[in-house]
């Protein structure tokens, strides 16, 4: 059976002060009118019934997870004690699913993505799907078609195309994973035509990603299999924080798919935006006629290319603002030039060093 694995941790820094420490971009409303989290698990509507639906996020976000996901079982729900980046997140979850069903296969997505549109999606991880049945120990990701040289992704070669139905997506067999390059290599990328962008979306069986893990992460996936024995125990909390603790953090990426013999890419057919910082919403929400993307109340005069966030009714005036970001919440407020948003997160590490924790 398939079952999906969202990832629902992220901190959502660079959407600071709208994202906070207790309420991140994740289960923010930040491409329209639902959460990012919210239209995630829609998203799988048809595709996965919510009783196989795995939501893994940060134990401080358990409770506003809960009351966003009402469809989703309690029991689906699991609180991280710590942060330990993808591989034991997916680790975990491959664990708890074939308690239930030895044979799964798992579709494992972040929870902050924009796709669309959601049956095109669906389609994609069914043709996923259909090519680990054919060979249960492949590792299928997903990547996107570069729209410019990034240099905030990582990169999917493309090796030798694979065979699927007419109405399928391009698929071919990985032949190398890069790292997020450089702005002149990834120029190199665009132009060579055989990059993606890497998704990380990503199917395959359980077993064989636990496999995986025990040649690579041994120690790492030692740890989870005890958390997992102690699931159903008096001593779960106590063993999930002490044993997911002394876990090094470490990507799925880098602890298995660049090693991993048998990985296949799908072009994604469907639209995605990763959302990684505010221009990101001017693309998903569009702008007025100035060319300003509003969310709240904002009265412009003399204004471009703005993006204006408030919360709670509150009004915004701008004034001859061209090309900037403000951004509102009732007790911090932000005001930076457009080109600055990805030294954004630089506000949050500035918070901390100076203590000043309750704007975290």
């Amino acid at each position: 059976m398939l079952h999906a694995i969202v990832m629902a941790g992220g901190s959502g820094t660079r959407f600071w002060p709208a994202s906070r420490a207790a309420l991140p971009k994740q289960l923010l409303p930040l491409a329209g009118d639902r959460t990012l989290l919210e239209d995630t698990v829609a998203r799988l509507e048809g595709l996965v019934p919510p009783d196989r639906t795995l939501v893994v996020t940060s134990a401080r976000l358990l409770d506003a997870a809960r009351r966003q996901l009402p469809g989703i079982p309690s029991a689906c729900l699991v609180g991280e004690p710590c942060k330990r980046d993808t591989a034991p997140c997916i680790g975990l979850a491959a664990l708890l699913v074939s308690r239930a069903d030895p044979d799964a296969t798992m579709a494992v997505m972040p929870s902050d993505h924009v796709i669309r549109p959601a049956e095109t999606f669906r389609d994609a991880i069914r043709q996923a799907a259909r090519l680990v049945e054919q060979h249960p120990g492949r590792l299928v990701t997903f990547g996107i078609r570069p729209t410019y040289p990034a240099e905030s992704f990582g990169y999917i070669q493309q090796g030798t195309p694979l065979s699927g139905g007419p109405d399928e997506a391009p698929a071919h067999v990985v032949a190398a994973f890069r790292e997020k390059p450089p702005a002149s290599v990834a120029a190199e990328y665009v132009a060579a035509g055989t990059y993606l962008w890497n998704a990380g979306i990503f199917v395959w069986k359980a077993a064989t990603i636990l496999e995986a893990l025990a040649e690579r992460q041994p120690e790492c996936l030692t740890r989870l299999e005890a958390i997992a024995a102690a699931w159903d125990g008096p001593d779960r909390d106590r063993v999930f924080a002490e044993e997911f603790a002394a876990i090094k953090g470490i990507s799925i990426d880098y602890a298995v798919l660049e090693h991993a013999r048998d990985v296949a890419v799908i072009e994604a057919p469907f639209g995605w935006d990763d959302l990684g910082g505010w221009s990101a919403v001017a693309r998903q929400r569009g702008t007025d006629q100035s060319g300003n993307t509003v969310v709240g109340r904002h009265l412009g005069i003399d204004s471009s290319g703005t993006i204006v966030h408030a919360a709670d009714g509150h009004l915004v005036v701008t004034m001859g603002l061209v090309d900037m970001l403000v951004v509102h919440t009732p007790d911090a407020t932000l005001v930076a030039s457009r080109d600055r948003e990805e030294a954004v997160r630089k506000v949050v590490t500035e918070l901390e060093s100076r203590g000043w924790v309750e704007f975290l």
